[in-house]
C-alpha cells in the first residue's frame, strides 16, 4: 500500500475509535476490545498477578481509565520502561441525580459542565446520551453497563437574536440557565415518563442481559451529553479532522496504534487516565495511584523500581494550540503552531508542562529519526499556560517527562479541528520511541 493509503486507512479508523467512545467509559472498553484482539491479556486488580517475559496485559479501573504493557524481557533496570501517557475525557455537559425539569410544557434535563468547555458551541446541536449506569440485578446486587442512547434525543435551542438584540455584542452564558437541553414535550399529568423510565427503557433495547430492569431499579448513573455528528476529514483536500473528543482521544488512538505495532526489546506501556479535564485527582486520574501501584507490583524491590525509572521515560500526549488565523494575536509569535506541520512540544518556564531539554532533545533526535517535522508551544508570556497529566504524571511517578501533542483548533469546543497528517505523522514517532533503545540517566 502506498504512504496515502496507510494514512487514510489510519485517519477512517481513527474516526471509527473516536464515534465508538461518546464517553471515558467506551473509550476504555473501545481500547481494551482492541487489546483484546490483538493477544492482551487482561488483568484484574483484585487477583494476584503472575507476569511473564514476553507477555502483553493491560487493566483498567473505574472503566473510564486503562494501562496496558508489554514485558520484553530484557533486565528493567538497564533498559527502563518507554511510557505513553493521554487521557480518555473531554469537556462535556454531565447529567444530575435530579435530571427531570419541566418548564413552559417542556420535558428537559438537569445538567452540569464537566471541565472548560466552550459552552457556546454546545447550542443547537443534535445531542445523545451516554454513560454508565448502576442498576439492582436480579439478586439485589449493585450492578454497573454502558448505554448509549446513540439517537439524537436532546437538544439547547438558542434564544431567538429577535429576543436579545445584543447577543452577538456580549451575551454571557449562565451554565445553570442556559444550557439545559430539551428532551421532549412535557405530557401534562403524566409521570411515568421521567429520566430515569426513558433511560429503563433504553437498556431493555440495547442493553446486555438487562432486559430486566426497571426504573426503580437504577440507583445511579454517570451520563454525559455528546454531539450526534460523526467525525469527518473536511477541507478541499480533506487536510482538517473535524471531531468531538479530539481532545484528547486522538492521543489515546495514537498511543495505542505505536504500542500495537511496535516491537523489540524495550518495556513499553501505556496509560489513559480519566478526569484530567477536571484536575485528575481521583483513583484513577493521573495524580491518583494507579500508574505508581502497577509499577509497585511490577517491580516490588524498591530499589531496583528507583534504578528502572532513573532509566525510563513518558510522552504525555495531549493537543497543543495551533495558531489561529483569524486570532494570531493570541499566540507567542515565534511559537505558533500549524496544522499539518508535525507534533509540538509543549514548554513552560512554570512546570505547567514537564518538559526539559533532555526529554525534548530525545523527541527531536526521535523525530528526526522517524522523518517527521517538528513544532514548539510556548504561550505568551501575559497569559495563563493550560496543563496535563505530563507534570502529574512526572511528580507523583518520578519519571523523567515531556509534553507533547498535535495542533488543533477549538481545543474544548464540541467539535475540534486538527489535521490529517500530524496523527499519523505522531504514531510513527512514538512507535520508534517504543522500540529504539536510548541512553538515559547518563551524563557526558
Amino acid at each position: 500500500m502506498t504512504s496515502a493509503s496507510l494514512k487514510n486507512d489510519f485517519n477512517q479508523d481513527l474516526l471509527q475509535f473516536i464515534a465508538a467512545s461518546p464517553t471515558p467509559f467506551h473509550a476504555t472498553d473501545e481500547m481494551a476490545r482492541r487489546l483484546s484482539e490483538a493477544g492482551f491479556e487482561r488483568l484484574y486488580e483484585s487477583d494476584h498477578w503472575q507476569l511473564e517475559v514476553g507477555g502483553r496485559y493491560f487493566v483498567t479501573r473505574n472503566d473510564s481509565s486503562i494501562l496496558a504493557f508489554v514485558h520484553a524481557g530484557e533486565a528493567f533496570a538497564e533498559t527502563g520502561i518507554r511510557m505513553v501517557g493521554a487521557h480518555t475525557d473531554s469537556p462535556c455537559l454531565k447529567v444530575k441525580p435530579q435530571a427531570d425539569i419541566k418548564s413552559a410544557g417542556y420535558h428537559q434535563l438537569g445538567v452540569e459542565v464537566y471541565g472548560g468547555a466552550l459552552l457556546n458551541t454546545w447550542f443547537d446541536r443534535d445531542l445523545s446520551i451516554a454513560g454508565r449506569v448502576t442498576y439492582k440485578d436480579a439478586s439485589s446486587e449493585p450492578c454497573s453497563c454502558l448505554v448509549d442512547f446513540k439517537a439524537p434525543v436532546a437538544v439547547v435551542p438558542s434564544l431567538a437574536i429577535h429576543l436579545d438584540r445584543e447577543a452577538n455584542r456580549n451575551r454571557s452564558i449562565n451554565p445553570q440557565q442556559d444550557i439545559v437541553p430539551v428532551l421532549m414535550l412535557a405530557e401534562s399529568g403524566d409521570d411515568t415518563s421521567g429520566f430515569a423510565q426513558l433511560l429503563a427503557e433504553q437498556l431493555k433495547q440495547h442493553g446486555s442481559g438487562t432486559a430486566a430492569i426497571a426504573a426503580g431499579d437504577i440507583l445511579d448513573f454517570e451520563l454525559c451529553l455528546y454531539d450526534t455528528q460523526a467525525p469527518a476529514l473536511v477541507g478541499v483536500k480533506r487536510e482538517f479532522i473535524a471531531s468531538a473528543r479530539l481532545d484528547n482521544l486522538l492521543s489515546c488512538y495514537v498511543g495505542l496504534q505505536a504500542l500495537l505495532a511496535a516491537d523489540g526489546n524495550q518495556h513499553r506501556l501505556l496509560v489513559c487516565n480519566d478526569h484530567e479535564e477536571v484536575g485528575s485527582a481521583s483513583a484513577c486520574g493521573a495524580k491518583g495511584p494507579m500508574l505508581d501501584q502497577f509499577l509497585q507490583r511490577l517491580l516490588p524491590d524498591v530499589s531496583e523500581r528507583m534504578r528502572t525509572l532513573d532509566r525510563s521515560i513518558m510522552i504525555s500526549a495531549d493537543n497543543a494550540h495551533g495558531i489561529h488565523p483569524n486570532f494570531t494575536a493570541k499566540h507567542d509569535a515565534q511559537h505558533g503552531p500549524v496544522l499539518n506541520a508535525g507534533p509540538v512540544i509543549k514548554v513552560n518556564a512554570n512546570q505547567r508542562y514537564a518538559t526539559n531539554s533532555e526529554t525534548s532533545g530525545m523527541f527531536r533526535l526521535l523525530c528526526q529519526e522517524a522523518g517527521v517535522a517538528v513544532q514548539s508551544f510556548v504561550s505568551r508570556s501575559d497569559m495563563e499556560c493550560g496543563s496535563t497529566i505530563g507534570p502529574i504524571t512526572s511528580a507523583e511517578v518520578g519519571v523523567r517527562t515531556i509534553d507533547i501533542g498535535v495542533p488543533t483548533f477549538a481545543m474544548h469546543s464540541i467539535r475540534e479541528l486538527a489535521g490529517s497528517d500530524d496523527a499519523f505523522a505522531l504514531k510513527h514517532v512514538l512507535e520508534l520511541f517504543y522500540c529504539r533503545p536510548l541512553r538515559l540517566g547518563q551524563s557526558v
